[in-house]
């Protein structure tokens, strides 16, 4: 999810096994850990990665943010029979649960996960059950105790039919009426369920370390998408309203649960692919996309193994979307400040593209390990990009972007700030408010670093294997250490030993702060960069000519490095700025939203307005919060008000975010 944005990092706090999704052959040590230094396998069993010989005294439960009983038993299906309701804007229907037994012992009860849904009644087996919603916990919500008499064998399958219906403190949807729509025809609704957002829809094991196959049969008056393949010639007419079926074969854990409804039109961009919008925006959708979809699937499938998911397709949502892109499985549900009209801004598509490996298929177990999601495919991303391009360059020019971020993050957290940790504990925290660039530019770092020191030729076997090893199952990040150190034991790599040692996992893991720098190819940069040397300079006069050959992503870094001036610019040069290069007036929200804080760092009053518009017209986070806050140091008074006026058309999660931002929170 970056393009849409950005989450969390990890801990050992509990005893913890390979999880009960692990592959069954793999050995507790395996032989590369068995020969590692003895330091690092005494700090592992300190974390809790190994009690004894046996797996029967350990807890397999390594996700602080579900309160799920999912080590006893494991959702291996879910059917979802629901009806979308804009009148009353809710979800109401039943979610049956197909649950795994887990223990030899007999489990007399199933813990769900849920959070502010109304749930009407529960039947176990098709006989109506004893349960009880006990008292909500920040922030992991209120769980649902199923009780089952007569316990289950390990191995047995209980099914669980849930009767419920969503409320209005749903974090997980958003209702747009039609006057927020574009064509202003109908209602809009969509889903986001990352980070811990899946149960309240509706109870759930709402945690990344179980995945479940899905069935969907979705009721509304609208055309419906769904994080799944649509099944031919199965939707049916029910009066007013259709019936949508949709499958979902490959198992995925519960924050890739997707919906969205409304005027939705299609039209292809790909062999595989198609894009999704309001039927306003599909032509200039289409243009902006089509020609890119194979090129970026076939780059992808080259580094790592042939796409597994059937279709790939891209749903451009409204404005509101708090994201830039969220890799729902088949469907990605993507930010329109995309569709640009230049075709600079669709590298995100290749980010969400690369989440059907790191993240889809092969999953961190908690938010914890959230960088294995976001590290691996910010680099998939640009090895992607890389290929399509023209090399190494654009790779480097991309991490050189990256690194830009992840010091602006790491500078706003502070250098010993918990969150600035590859690995973070989230025990008591909400994954959300550890929400940054850190898991993905510093976990990126972490991976290139590897593919740097076995050598590109060798790294790249490593990556087949280790998806194909984890694929369809969740994983630690002692796991990925094991995994690696596994591969690279095998004798014709005997030649790494040393280089393989002399890495510092738990260093990697655990210290705050920036990860070593590496050196980049500048040679796109530098250009950028000369540009804005000439800025320093009070009499340097401005043309069009001087970024009219760049890329977008090229005035990106011109524009941050003239953030970074220890003397911000003038209010004459800013506006010059502006002018010359055709900010103001840019249809791009990347390269606006940069010069704004330009402006605004330069205390150009003429540009609080457009800042405030602009917050009005996007409800991506990338630009809301960051801009929010530096309006907030120059204009407190446009702030609030700008908030108050636009706080129905942000997102839940935006806005809750916003409020804390500019501490109005309740």
């Amino acid at each position: 999810m970056w393009g849409r944005g950005l989450l969390r990092g990890a801990k050992f706090a509990q005893l913890s096994s390979p999880s009960p999704s692990s592959p069954s052959s793999r050995p507790l040590l395996s032989a590369a850990a068995s020969a590692a230094p003895s330091n690092l396998l005494s700090s592992q069993y300190q974390r809790g990665r190994w009690f004894g010989s046996s797996t029967a005294n350990m807890a397999p439960v390594r996700d602080p943010n579900t309160l799920s009983n999912y080590d006893a038993w494991r959702t291996r299906h879910t059917t979802a029979n629901l009806k979308i309701d804009f009148t009353d804007k809710c979800l109401r229907g039943s979610v049956i649960l197909e649950l795994e037994s887990q223990t030899d012992k007999a489990s007399k009860e199933i813990i769900l996960d849920s959070s502010y849904v109304a749930v009407n009644s529960i039947k176990l087996n098709s006989a109506p059950s004893t349960w009880e919603t006990k008292a909500r916990t920040e922030p992991n919500g209120s769980p649902v105790h199923i009780a089952v008499p007569e316990g289950a064998a390990k191995g047995e399958v209980v099914k669980v039919e849930i009767q419920l219906a969503t409320t209005d403190k749903c974090t997980a949807l958003q209702w747009l009426t039609p006057a927020q729509t574009s064509n202003k025809a109908a209602p809009f609704m969509f889903s986001q369920c990352q980070a811990i957002h899946a149960r309240s829809l509706f109870p759930c094991q709402d945690t990344p370390d179980v995945k479940s196959t899905y069935d969907f049969n979705i009721t509304s008056p609208y055309v419906v998408v769904a994080s799944g393949v649509p099944v031919p010639d199965e939707t049916k007419e029910l009066g007013e309203e259709k019936l949508y079926k949709f499958q979902q074969k490959v198992p995925i854990p519960s924050y890739l649960f997707a919906l969205s409804s409304g005027d939705i039109a299609s039209a292809p961009v790909g062999k595989r692919s198609c894009v999704c919008t309001g039927p306003n925006e599909l032509k200039e959708s289409q243009w902006e996309l089509e020609g890119d979809m194979d090129k970026f699937l076939e780059a992808a499938e080259k580094i790592v193994f042939p796409y597994r998911w059937g279709e790939y397709n891209v749903l451009v949502l409204p404005p509101s979307f708090p994201y830039g892109g969220m890799e729902n499985p088949i469907f990605t549900f993507a930010t329109p400040t995309i569709i640009s009209g230049d075709k600079q801004n669709i590298d995100v598509i290749a980010h969400e593209l690369a989440h059907s490996w790191s993240g889809n298929l092969v999953t961190s177990c908690s938010w914890e390990h959230f960088w294995l999601n976001e590290g691996w495919t910010m680099y998939l991303e640009r090895r992607i990009l890389a290929s399509i391009h023209g090399g190494d360059a654009h790779f480097d020019f991309s991490a050189i972007r990256g690194w830009k971020a992840l010091e602006e993050a790491i500078k706003e957290y502070g250098e010993d700030h918990e969150f600035t940790k590859l690995c973070i504990s989230h025990k008591g925290i909400d994954p959300d408010d550890a929400f940054s660039t850190v898991p993905y530019e510093k976990g990126f770092h972490f991976v290139w670093s590897l593919d740097r020191l076995v050598g590109r030729e060798n790294f790249d076997k490593f990556i087949p294997y280790y998806f194909g090893k984890w694929s369809n199952k969740s994983l630690d990040s002692y796991e990925f250490k094991d995994t690696f150190l596994e591969f690279f034991s095998a004798p014709e790599y005997s030649d790494l030993k040393d280089k393989i040692g002399s890495i510092d996992w738990e260093s990697r893991f655990h210290s705050t702060g920036l990860p070593p720098k590496p050196e980049f190819d500048t040679s796109l940069a530098d250009v950028c960069y000369e540009l804005a040397e000439k800025w320093k300079g009070k009499d340097f006069t401005p043309s069009p000519s001087d970024v009219s050959s760049w890329t977008g992503n090229q005035i990106l870094v011109f524009l941050n490095a003239v953030q970074d001036f220890e003397q911000p610019l003038t209010v004459e040069q800013s506006q010059a700025l502006g002018k010359a290069y055709g900010l103001i007036e840019s249809k791009n929200a990347e390269l606006k939203a940069a010069y704004f804080h330009i402006a605004m760092r330069s205390k150009d009053t003429s540009a609080y307005q457009g800042v405030a518009d602009l917050l009005g017209d996007v409800g991506r986070m990338k630009f809301v919060r960051p801009l929010f806050r530096g309006l907030n140091k120059v204009d407190r008074e446009l702030a609030i008000k700008t908030f108050e006026k636009n706080r129905e058309f942000y997102h839940p999660i935006c806005r809750q975010m916003v409020e804390k931002d500019l501490g109005v929170a309740a």
